[in-house]
């Protein structure tokens, strides 16, 4: 920002548009001059000079709430979300002539300081690792030892953006450049960008992210509707050390996959592998077998996958990626209502390794299915197969005397489970934590009482909607003295 442009910058009544266009024309500037001390940090906004320094990104917050030390760390000050739609990423350089700050001359009525100012620098660094961003770029702007503090490398693992008004691409392009400083054109330290729920979030932003910052290993771009695929190979190709990767609800992204120049330039070394481990395409609706089989083929050291309402894929999808995929534990096609028992029989290949599995809504999933998964699965631990309609005591039965070790079960919506197959699995599954029987018509308070018996540790009873007595929920009380339970009756409290 230029000094034309700090006559006012954070003045009340300026609206989102001409925040932007402040925050424009400030990124391709040099900054603002950083307050001496905390006392002279609200002079410092009136009065802004033009430096040649480069320059961090800064969020400002709103005039009202003044910047000392005292009111930032004992929670006076605005929070994060309280101000969203008045924040600005600022360009901010350090004061002229800047020193180190035990070295500074103080005026003579700031002799004494504020009580904080006691503190060690390592004792400051421990509290600004609990601050988002937002915060943290305020601090920045107190006095300079915060101003140095601040840019501490070790404080900038993580960054952390959120809100609808954030122009979340400018700031991922400010925040890169400042911590660019040291190392031109790359962030080492940056492993973590958070970006959930920021829909203003676009290619151009992740291009940022990809250029700026090779070490990163974890990307959060949750209900990024705006981020298409190429981005996001960018991504995945210039970050080789990306092991977590959240694209739920990016409804344009398809498939993940390298670049084209990163295949053919990486391929000799390590055949084209990307190292993620854990991928959530949650909500990704345009996701299909062929995307799946691409995924597969590219990220085969995948762990943990979540396809929830992905409704494109099928069984042939599945069975690409058991075929790439052999060591994923946790798995969920949850409401992909294509996957069928040949969908099941494909995920039982993974055997011993998968421990978590969700089948909720499939509704062309029967026993036949379910035995497939519990004779060779004998390791699950976690199975939600609610709404699964197909499902019997039969089911139930090759479950139970299969997987012994399972201690989370949901069963809600299945009208043909019944007191029978309940007492199969109280009898053998006496790990069992968490039960859920919504709306299970055919389920008795007999039912009920057999597990509370043998199920000592069950923590949460989920019998909303059964038809259960009074006297079975105080049964099962008493029995399991730590279980939660939820129901519907008006009676039991």
């Amino acid at each position: 920002m230029g000094a034309n442009n700090g006559k006012q910058s954070g003045s009340e009544g300026k609206g989102s548009s001409s925040i932007s266009s402040d925050l424009s024309s400030s990124t391709d500037q040099t900054s603002t001059k950083a307050p001496k001390n905390a006392a002279t940090s609200e002079d410092s906004d009136l009065s802004m000079r033009t430096l040649s320094t480069p320059s961090p990104a800064l969020i400002l917050p709103p005039r009202s709430s003044p910047l000392s030390p005292n009111n930032l760390l004992n929670g006076s000050s605005t929070s994060s979300s309280s101000f969203t739609a008045e924040t600005i990423a600022m360009v901010h350089a350090p004061p002229a002539g800047f020193t180190h700050p035990h070295r500074l001359p103080r005026h003579p009525r700031d002799q004494q300081g504020a009580p904080i100012d006691i503190l060690p620098d390592h004792n400051f660094l421990q509290i600004f690792t609990h601050l988002p961003t937002n915060q943290l770029c305020r601090c920045a702007r107190v006095c300079r030892r915060w101003y140095n503090l601040v840019w501490d490398p070790r404080l900038w693992r993580t960054i952390r953006l959120t809100g609808d008004v954030l122009h979340v691409d400018r700031a991922l392009r400010v925040l890169t450049r400042r911590l660019c400083q040291d190392t031109p054109n790359v962030c080492l330290t940056l492993e973590t960008v958070v970006t959930n729920g920021c829909r203003r979030l676009t290619d151009r932003g992740l291009y940022t992210v990809a250029q700026c910052c090779p070490e990163l290993r974890r990307l959060e771009l949750a209900g990024c509707y705006n981020v298409s695929n190429e981005a996001v190979f960018e991504v995945v190709s210039r970050c080789p050390n990306l092991e977590y990767l959240d694209v739920s609800g990016c409804s344009k992204v398809t498939c993940i996959s390298l670049t084209r120049e990163a295949s053919l330039k990486l391929a000799p070394m390590h055949g084209q592998q990307i190292s993620i481990r854990y991928l959530d395409m949650t909500d990704c609706f345009a996701l299909e077998d062929e995307g799946l089989h691409t995924i597969a083929a590219h990220c085969p050291m995948l762990m943990h996958l979540y396809l929830r309402r992905c409704v494109r894929l099928t069984d042939e999808g599945l069975r690409c990626l058991v075929l790439y995929c052999p060591a994923i534990r946790e798995l969920s096609v949850s409401d992909c209502r294509f996957i069928s028992d040949f969908g099941l029989r494909e995920i039982a290949k993974l055997e011993g390794c998968l421990r978590y599995l969700s089948i909720a809504h499939c509704g062309r999933v029967t026993d036949v299915g379910v035995r497939y998964v519990a004779k060779y699965c004998s390791r699950l631990r976690y199975l939600n197969a609610r709404g699964c309609e197909g499902l019997t005591d039969h089911g139930l039965e090759h479950l139970a005397k299969c997987c012994p070790k399972l201690k989370s079960l949901d069963i809600g919506k299945c009208p043909l489970v019944s007191d029978a197959g309940l007492e199969l699995l109280a009898l053998n599954c006496f790990n069992l934590k968490r039960l859920s029987l919504k709306s299970c018509e055919s389920i008795s308070g007999r039912g009920l009482q057999v597990v509370a018996a043998n199920c000592f540790d069950l923590q949460l009873l989920n019998v909303q909607d059964c038809e259960v007595s009074l006297e079975s929920l105080h049964f099962v009380k008493r029995h399991c003295k730590r279980c939660v339970i939820e129901h519907t009756n008006p009676a039991f409290f």
